[in-house]
């Protein structure tokens, strides 16, 4: 096989233990869960942007998490989708490495959004009286810019992928490119370079992790301190859906991660379907988790509703 060129090409081959009968009906499905995913995020973005009211810290985290999110799809999905419909799965070099660096990014960009949810808790929950001052729309925007520049530069550390020759089998054995498999395709040692693109990743997913886990942990002693039960109710309520979108995304990506550096051998349909499920389902569930457990949006969107309900009769 050619080196890094233009001329080379990769082969995306999606599940590989799904029959080729069903490759269709699997890429229908995703075809369903990408458009899903395309209108309940980027309704949030709307509503978000559209509406004043929404322009409050918790909600400008809610909107990066779902361009992230909306993003991260965009980049993977259409060119899996086409692997069935159309007979693409071949992707070139360049195309891989492009996909491979902003399946990176976006990846790193969400566990700094959901440490930043987690911080807003915190600060909600433990000092209600200085929420206010702490917590601020200009603070908000400017933690969310610096996380996204702080992991597009760091990302870049994918370009020592470009260093190696590939030769042998070009079979990219996932939903998309990444790091991972691409490097396996290369024909010259990538201890190095693996062991630098595993360390960020590392970095980037069990930093906030940890940041997350102390900010739930102080909020749980000052929930058990509270006197009354209406006080912990609440308290408990606003941060359930916090907790069901980092399982989500947490749980499989975890145990990808210690995977991959403990150098565990997986099957390799279950090395895609957890790559699947840490990927895809969080996208899919964030919305509606936000949206139903998130009071101000659920008013907006019911007054939105019954305008257009009023105004068609």
């Amino acid at each position: 096989m050619a080196n890094n060129s233009g001329e080379f090409y990769f082969e995306l081959t999606g599940f590989p233990g799904i029959p080729a009968r069903f490759g269709i009906l699997f890429s229908f499905t995703m075809f369903i869960v990408y458009n899903i995913t395309l209108v309940s995020n980027g309704s949030v973005m709307v509503l978000i942007i559209m509406k004043e009211k929404l322009h409050e810290p918790l909600y400008i985290m809610i909107a990066n998490l779902a361009f992230s999110n909306l993003f991260f799809d965009t980049v993977t999905l259409p060119k899996f989708i086409a692997k069935y419909w159309f007979d693409g799965g071949r992707i070139s070099f360049f195309e891989c490495f492009t996909q491979v660096y902003f399946v990176h990014f976006l990846a790193g960009v969400d566990p700094f959004i959901l440490m930043l949810m987690a911080f807003d808790r915190y600060v909600a929950i433990c000092k209600p009286l200085r929420y206010s001052s702490i917590v601020t729309h200009r603070a908000t925007m400017v933690a969310c810019g610096m996380f996204w520049l702080l992991v597009a530069l760091v990302t870049l550390t994918n370009l020592l992928i470009l260093k190696h020759p590939f030769c042998g089998p070009n079979k990219i054995v996932n939903l998309f490119c990444n790091s991972s498999t691409m490097l396996r395709l290369a024909c010259d040692e990538i201890s190095a370079t693996r062991e630098a693109i595993l360390t960020y990743g590392l970095v980037f997913l069990f930093v906030p992790l940890a940041f997350i886990i102390l900010s739930y942990a102080i909020i749980i002693l000052s929930i058990i301190s509270l006197n009354h039960s209406k006080g912990w109710r609440k308290a408990l309520s606003t941060c359930t859906s916090h907790w069901i979108v980092l399982t989500l995304f947490y749980f499989p990506r975890v145990f990808v991660y210690i995977a991959n550096y403990a150098r565990l051998v997986l099957s390799l349909d279950l090395s895609v379907l957890l790559i699947f499920l840490h990927s895809y389902l969080p996208h899919l569930a964030n919305p509606l988790i936000y949206c139903l457990r998130t009071e101000e949006i659920k008013r907006t969107i019911a007054d939105i509703l019954k305008r257009k309900i009023g105004s068609g009769m």
